[in-house]
């Protein structure tokens, strides 16, 4: 079996999509292909460019052409789908890359209630994330806010270690006020947001109102996100091969 023909099979047995980290975790397991190479994660990152067999949906996230016609709207969303939805779509794509990279990390990841039954992936985000509770680390009316954050990491200790929000079209002082409320805890604080969103960060975080938690508060565009993701798995993966 050709090496192209290896990632294919991995994708059919995943619906006809895949993340790039995925691909890493499984399509090396496939039997009867052989990887002469040091390097088959560079590999399989070349032969999910050749637009002959595959094309990219968004980013860290590959489909097969045969496929087009076949995925749900979730993952490409046909032209009839509501803006609206299409960004609803991409949010929750984000949200679960980010319980991902917390779970592969042993953080404890939680996403807000009423996005538990959004489908990242063919699942519900609240199939992957590991509590179920936001945990009750402070006063409950600082609780109520936190616990709306879009992505939430908490340390062994059960207390928040990294909060994440993706901000599509909305605004983003207003998460900045989200992460104003939780200043006097340990913790750093990501916007994630399209490349082009990134002076406007930087403009609402100068701002002295967010003064405490400049230093600790960063912008992540969606590309590094995907980015991080597919090398947690690639380290994920080779770990795994070395048992450690």
């Amino acid at each position: 079996m050709k090496q192209y023909e290896a990632v294919i099979r991995v994708m059919e047995k995943n619906g006809g999509y895949a993340t790039l980290g995925f691909l890493y975790q499984e399509t090396l397991k496939i039997e009867g292909c052989e990887w002469k190479t040091k390097t088959p994660f560079a590999s399989i990152r070349r032969i999910v460019q050749n637009d002959r067999f595959f094309f990219k949906i968004r980013p860290g996230l590959w489909a097969l052409k045969s496929y087009k016609d076949k995925l749900p709207s979730n993952i490409l969303p046909t032209r009839d789908v509501p803006k609206s939805k299409q960004e609803e779509f991409n949010h929750t794509y984000y949200q679960g890359l980010l319980v991902e990279i917390g779970n592969f990390k042993k953080f404890k990841t939680f996403v807000p209630n009423q996005d538990k039954n959004k489908i990242y992936l063919g699942k519900r985000l609240g199939e992957i994330t590991t509590i179920s509770e936001f945990y009750k680390f402070t006063y409950d009316n600082i609780i109520q806010k936190a616990k709306t954050l879009d992505v939430s990491w908490f340390n062994i200790r059960k207390m928040p270690q990294m909060v994440f929000e993706i901000e599509h079209s909305t605004a983003i002082q207003n998460s900045l006020l989200k992460f104003i409320e939780l200043q006097d805890f340990y913790m750093k604080f990501y916007i994630v947001a399209d490349e082009v969103r990134k002076i406007e960060f930087e403009t609402k975080l100068s701002l002295n109102a967010f003064v405490p938690i400049q230093k600790r508060t960063k912008f992540m565009s969606y590309i590094q996100l995907s980015d991080w993701h597919t090398k947690t798995y690639e380290i994920t993966s080779i770990e795994n091969s070395l048992n450690l």
